[in-house]
């Protein structure tokens, strides 16, 4: 898939680990529901660190879009939901560490909470592949 990320003049410049606009070529959509830290048994991995929540999560999302026979690279979005602001910059460390300087587009809010107190955040995904 052709996947090309780009900035805008005249929009800020991101300074977290995404892309303002992202186009990709036809291709076939995937769309990954929501993950959080949860491991198949239902334990949470990581409680109290987003670093190891993040990476767990993105983990899961790689498999999901593996599975639909894609790689991370096709990614296009993601939203973040966090149960704290806080951990923003832990959150987008982990994420460029993972996926280079390969951004999809990203949001991130803050929510009350999610299904679990120990869950520091829920990453939902969309892919785009050939």
């Amino acid at each position: 898939m052709a996947k090309t990320a780009m900035n805008p003049e005249g929009l800020p410049i991101p300074r977290g680990s995404y892309s303002v606009v992202t186009i990709a070529q036809p291709g076939r959509m995937v769309f990954v529901a929501g993950q959080t830290a949860s491991d198949p048994q239902g334990n949470v991995v990581g409680a109290g660190d987003a670093r190891a929540q993040t990476r767990y999560i993105i983990e899961k999302i790689k498999k999901a879009v593996e599975a639909a026979g894609g790689t991370l690279n096709d990614v296009v979005a993601m939203n973040i939901f966090t149960t704290d602001v806080r951990n923003h910059r832990d959150i987008n460390e982990t994420r460029r560490e993972i996926l280079g300087s390969n951004f999809p587009t990203s949001t991130m809010v803050q929510v009350v909470a999610l299904a679990r107190p120990e869950l520091l955040l829920e990453v939902n995904a969309i892919a785009v592949i050939p």
